[in-house]
């Protein structure tokens, strides 16, 4: 295959061999450790017997390579989970079940994702709209003064931890002027104005800190396209700078954009931990820390594959995207 088509099937197999690298590693990482690994992943509080019923089912008499099958069946047609008593079935992708509540780890992962997609999606709205609407207008009045005031934001902006920023506006929005309720997660499929207003203040604090970062990149990029030839070419007709600005530097400046956008999206749905604990928000990254604090090791296991299925998937849609935008990018 050649052409767009081509192009999409290279991206979908990296893509695929990409996840399947990461699971050898996740898996070596955690499950092939010095010690006892049956008792670290039942936890510390399991008895000998919850500790060899554990070792059975990870099979840890059988060699690596066999285990690691054993782990990727699980992911692709699931696997029997013995609660003593009987069999329990754990539906593809198995992630492998909670030894201290007993629960799935895809039940606990899927309760807990849509408040930090909620969150992050949000929060990306706002980057973007913030982050690259100051980066071009900073690039277009370059050496003014208005230029000089929202650089001097922006780098305030990249050095300002998350949680200032959050207590910040919790303190003067929420507590003095009382213009948003103190966050409290409300499903979008209960109350849709509440779960709005309700991470209105998350969405700002994120926002804030990342929109810094893509003003900087956008306004780098803008003043590299403004440079070049084309551009000058078009001044030289008479065309006029607003349409310059929007039509062409713009979308030629757009595509570092759309990588780092990926990138960010993809690491902020499980890295996103101080933004959900500054505001009690129970999303994934909040859990993958109660997690490590419990020693949940399958919990642990399955969240960091999640999150890293979400990195890499972003970045095959920026792929994706970078291509429509530059179409360069397919030849190469």
């Amino acid at each position: 295959m050649s052409g767009f088509g081509g192009f999409l099937l290279r991206r979908a197999v990296g893509t695929v061999i990409t996840l399947l690298a990461i699971s050898v590693i996740v898996y070596v990482v955690f499950y092939v450790t010095p010690g006892n690994v049956a008792q670290i992943t039942c936890g510390p509080r399991c008895s000998p017997a919850q500790v060899h019923q554990v070792a059975e089912q990870l099979h840890l008499g059988d060699p690596l390579y066999v285990r690691y099958w054993h782990f990727l069946q699980g992911l692709f047609v699931g696997q029997d989970f013995s609660t003593g008593t009987s069999l329990e079935h754990c539906a593809a992708p198995c992630l492998g079940q909670s030894y201290q509540t007993g629960q799935q780890v895809l039940d606990i992962i899927l309760g807990k994702l849509p408040v930090s997609l909620s969150l992050v999606l949000g929060g990306m709205v706002l980057w973007l709209a913030l982050g690259v609407g100051t980066g071009v207008l900073s690039a277009w009045r370059r050496g003014r003064l208005s230029e000089r005031v929202l650089t001097a934001i922006t780098l305030a902006g990249t050095a300002t931890p998350v949680f200032v920023i959050g207590l910040v506006l919790m303190i003067v929005v929420c507590g003095e002027l009382q213009l948003l309720p103190f966050p409290e997660y409300v499903a979008f499929t209960d109350d849709p104005e509440q779960w709005a207003w309700n991470l209105l203040l998350p969405w700002l604090s994120l926002a804030l800190i990342e929109a810094a970062t893509f003003a900087r990149l956008t306004r780098a990029a803008m003043l590299e396209t403004l440079a070049e030839d084309h551009v000058r070419t078009f001044r030289a007709y008479g065309v006029g700078e607003r349409a310059i600005v929007g039509r062409h530097a713009l979308r030629g400046a757009f595509a570092p954009v759309i990588a780092l956008n990926a990138n960010n999206v993809g690491s902020a749905v499980g890295g996103a931990v101080l933004t959900e604990t500054l505001f009690g928000l129970p999303g994934i990254g909040q859990e993958l820390v109660h997690a490590v604090k419990v020693v949940d090791l399958p919990v642990v296991v399955g969240m960091v594959l999640v999150i890293a299925f979400f990195v890499v998937l972003a970045n095959a849609v920026a792929d994706v995207l970078y291509a429509v935008a530059d179409r360069r990018v397919v030849l190469a």
